[in-house]
């Protein structure tokens, strides 16, 4: 595989041919995919309107005021919320050398669910509350996982894994329990944020998840080589001269905090954080951890999710989180299907 060194002063980054055309293909898709959310809908735009529109919004009437309060929002969260989870799946799946080690299989995303649901359930729909909530459900839920997982002072990878689902199974029955014990209808809010929704979702929804990208993906970046040495083992890795618990202990962080965001914008979601790292992976043929290509490939699966979850036939429209666990289940079925087994091999 051909491959180039790009140098700018003492940094130097290896780009290979393959991955970037992969990258390409995704900045090229995730483009379609937000025109097409807001270009459709019960009010269609041409793209000459679109362009009018995005130039003076306010002089634009009621579809400047659709797309100014309504589809740019649901775009803008889609796509973030999407990175997000992507650069989250790649984290745990690097961390625990697993690739099931996503959010959502490992527990942290239904402990943060955890968070919201409680706030829902017991104090109301306050975006900026919620939020908090998620935040600090999720980082309480990582810390136990780690905690539980640590073993003569190191984590063991298939500890943290199997300790994060049985975590991820009290807190499913937590959520269910929180859910019968506040009242009829901040119930049935929460169940309906259950199922992961894009609609109504406005610029207090995009904001925080878009500020979380910005500020954490590049830090998850910079530190993306000395993940892909902890992938070798600890004790060369610390030869190799990585600290081993300060880039453990930040990735962790950065990661619960993107899955965290990203669940307080639209509900707890399957399959993305799980499928994007390992699509990139094998789509690219690369190495190391994809934090470019899982951000891309997030945010175009959960973008394309919602256009399908908008045009299932019979007038259908499913929650996003239903349309995402769908695909997941479909993914993992043809993954478990195209494994060798052993006596074949």
């Amino acid at each position: 595989m051909s491959a180039r060194i790009w140098r700018l002063g003492s940094l130097s980054v290896q780009v290979r041919r393959r991955v970037l055309l992969v990258n390409l293909l995704l900045l090229v898709l995730l483009g379609l995919f937000g025109l097409l959310g807001l270009l459709s809908g019960r009010l269609t735009f041409t793209p000459a309107q679109l362009l009018e529109l995005l130039l003076a919004p306010q002089q634009g009437g009621v579809p400047g005021r659709i797309l100014l309060h309504i589809r740019l929002p649901r775009v803008l969260t889609a796509l973030c919320a999407g990175a997000a989870l992507g650069v989250s799946g790649a984290i745990f799946q690097s961390l625990s050398r697993n690739p099931l080690g996503s959010p959502d299989i490992i527990g942290f995303t239904t402990g943060a669910a955890s968070g919201a649901i409680a706030y829902l359930v017991f104090v109301g729909q306050q975006p900026l509350g919620l939020l908090l909530a998620t935040l600090a459900a999720g980082l309480a839920t990582a810390l136990l996982v780690y905690l539980l997982a640590r073993r003569d002072g190191q984590v063991d990878s298939y500890r943290l894994v199997l300790i994060g689902i049985g975590i991820g199974s009290t807190m499913a029955a937590v959520n269910g329990l929180l859910l019968i014990k506040g009242s009829l209808d901040n119930a049935m809010q929460a169940n309906l944020w259950l199922a992961g929704s894009l609609n109504a979702r406005s610029w207090m929804h995009a904001l925080p998840v878009l500020g979380g990208c910005l500020l954490l993906i590049p830090l998850v970046l910079l530190g993306a080589r000395q993940l892909t040495l902890l992938e070798m083992g600890d004790d060369l890795a610390a030869q190799l001269g990585v600290r081993i618990e300060r880039v453990r202990g930040a990735m962790t962080l950065a990661g619960v905090l993107l899955a965290a965001l990203a669940t307080a914008a639209v509900g707890p979601l399957a399959f993305i954080a799980l499928a994007a790292p390992q699509l990139v992976l094998r789509l690219g043929r690369g190495q190391g951890v994809p934090v470019c290509g899982a951000a891309l490939m997030g945010a175009c699966l959960l973008l394309a999710a919602d256009q399908l979850a908008q045009r299932m036939p019979g007038a259908l429209i499913l929650p996003i989180g239903r349309m995402t666990a769908l695909l997941g289940g479909l993914y993992l079925l043809v993954l478990l299907t195209r494994q060798r087994s052993p006596e074949k091999t």
